[in-house]
């Protein structure tokens, strides 16, 4: 099979050819249909994941088919989506918690486990997915990451009414349409300048949108923090009225600068979000297609990830960027 493999901190991915992948105990072997590109990529290619076991194949977000499995219960032929949570101890009192997410023990698709930069992958069955085969493959990719960390951020904001989204790229593209359906004002900030996301903010239903380095119309009930940005930070927090939360949604952020206590003072909460749950998985779909949400997708060729990465980096793409790799995208 095709597979793009990093091998080293700050090198570019390559084209590998691979033995293809059997299917072990509880695992199905899945056909790769699309894979979407995260941020979270672009931190292990930057080497700011710990303990990265290189040679790597990156991607967390993937959509294929089951070619075969180990006597588990999903069919050969089933549509089925493989998210960043790849597996669990199911043993540990995270996981006797429903906090399987916290697990010291967890493997992580496309940085501790295969990915989906590749034609096939094996995959734990218990946190694969199943999806509508009748949907494109390329559209439901960014539903797997973008979309689970973004609804998962927002359960951690409560009752919030007025929220505002700092970073306004594939995550906030797909919870902006969950805050529409849910007829919660949102408020979307972005780099100085960036009108182009400033105007798709506005398009998606924004009560308001500007620089991050502005401050809304109004005080806000919470704030999500998606841009990898510790600055934003303090900045949210100053946005946020007393008794606010601001969620960090990122796995990865640059250093917070220091900042007065007055920001955090008045019963305001800073709160991360670490990987997701089946439960928010299952929710969360079940929502998407209530809704249902539309996401916004460039695609690139499986060769072309590197150019599908510089362009997430450097902000040139508007949505998700997605891999397309096998047949079925168009189904």
């Amino acid at each position: 099979m095709r597979a793009m493999v990093l091998h080293g901190r700050d090198q570019a991915l390559r084209l590998e050819h691979l033995d293809r992948p059997t299917a072990g105990p509880g695992q199905v072997l899945v056909e790769i249909e699309a894979c979407a590109i995260c941020r979270t990529d672009l931190h292990l290619l930057d080497g700011e994941l710990p303990d990265i076991p290189y040679p790597v194949v990156p991607g967390h977000q993937i959509v294929g088919r089951v070619v075969s499995n180990d006597l588990v219960g999903l069919p050969a032929g089933s549509r089925v989506g493989i998210p960043w949570l790849g597996y669990t101890c199911g043993a540990c009192d995270y996981c006797g918690s429903g906090n399987e997410n916290l697990c010291d023990a967890a493997g992580f698709t496309g940085y501790t486990l295969p990915g989906g930069f590749a034609d096939y992958v094996c995959a734990d069955a218990r946190y694969c997915f199943e999806l509508d085969p009748r949907l494109s493959a390329r559209a439901l990719t960014p539903l797997l990451c973008a979309g689970l960390i973004g609804y998962r951020a927002l359960r951690m904001c409560g009752e919030a009414r007025h929220i505002g989204l700092y970073g306004f790229g594939a995550a906030a593209h797909v919870l902006a349409q969950v805050l529409r359906f849910q007829d919660r004002p949102f408020y979307a900030f972005t780099r100085a300048g960036d009108e182009a996301a400033q105007r798709s903010a506005r398009s998606l239903g924004a009560a308001w949108s500007g620089a991050s380095t502005e401050l809304p119309p109004r005080s806000l009930d919470a704030a999500i923090i998606f841009a990898p940005v510790g600055p934003l930070v303090p900045a949210a927090l100053a946005a946020v009225r007393k008794g606010g939360t601001v969620v960090c949604g990122g796995i990865h952020m640059s250093p917070i600068p220091e900042f007065s206590y007055d920001l955090l003072w008045g019963e305001r909460r800073l709160v991360s979000v670490a990987n997701l749950t089946r439960a928010d998985g299952i929710e969360f779909l079940e929502l998407a297609a209530k809704i249902p949400i539309e996401t916004q997708t460039e695609v690139f060729a499986l060769e072309d990830a590197n150019a599908a990465l510089e362009a997430l980096r450097t902000g040139a793409i508007t949505g998700s960027a997605v891999l397309e790799i096998g047949g079925g995208s168009e189904d």
